[in-house]
């Protein structure tokens, strides 16, 4: 990383959250803009098989303690 690209960070760090998970998606999709909106339609497919799996009981949610406990393993 580049000095310049060092002092962006530290700056950008002190965004609030909503501002940084912005421009984080904005230099996300900077990288390969020829598959922007494959990625989002990939997206809401995952999206919409995940919520027709709660509406028919097939999966059932989990508090979101227990799943941060799953994921810290």
């Amino acid at each position: 990383m580049t000095t310049d690209a060092r002092k962006l960070l530290e700056s950008d760090m002190s965004l609030p959250a909503g501002d940084r998970a912005g421009l984080a998606a904005r230099l996300i999709e900077s990288l390969d803009s020829d598959s922007v909106e494959e990625t989002r339609s990939a997206w809401d497919a995952e999206v919409s098989r995940r919520i027709a799996e709660l509406d028919h009981g097939s999966v059932a949610p989990i508090p979101h303690s227990e799943a941060i406990l799953r994921i810290k393993g």
